[in-house]
């Protein structure tokens, strides 16, 4: 097989000898782009992407620990009186109809709104917060009408 090679080689003018040299060397170096440096290029930029998402995913999650450090700081909010009558009384004149309000705890009470505009319950939600509660947990579901049903639990900043 290589002498048939080298026959046919030999049996070239010198002219096309250097075209098929040519030719042979760039189709070497198109392959090495397509089958080497194409694949290198497209991981390192995926690897980029990758990187800058957790970046951004690293950045958040330490803003969360701080807030989260943050807040079991501070010291207990001072509702003045018990937590179930202040979100009772807050809810009542928010116009909110109040279905039920329970005590959990000394420090944790859950209230269930049975039909609140969204935009007037989050705000509502944003107050309490500003009066010193955490929510702890909140569950919304859309009513047939454009109002939202509510079961939020609420616990006192800290405590």
């Amino acid at each position: 097989m290589i002498d048939s090679f080298k026959r046919w080689w030999q049996g070239r003018t010198l002219r096309e000898q250097r075209l098929l040299l040519a030719m042979g060397g760039l189709a070497a170096l198109v392959l090495a782009w397509l089958l080497v440096i194409r694949p290198l290029d497209d991981a390192l930029s995926a690897a980029r992407e990758r990187h800058g998402a957790a970046a951004i995913a690293l950045a958040e999650a330490r803003a969360n620990a701080a807030a989260i450090q943050g807040l079991q700081n501070e010291a207990p909010a001072n509702l003045g009186g018990p937590i179930d009558t202040m979100l009772n009384q807050s809810a009542t004149e928010a116009g909110f109809p109040v279905a039920r309000v329970e005590r959990v705890s000394e420090s944790e009470a859950s209230i269930t709104i049975d039909s609140a505009r969204p935009q007037a319950l989050f705000g509502w939600i944003r107050q309490m917060e500003a009066r010193g509660l955490v929510v702890a947990r909140l569950t919304v579901t859309a009513n047939a009408d454009p109002t939202v049903s509510a079961q939020a639990t609420f616990r006192r900043r800290g405590g």
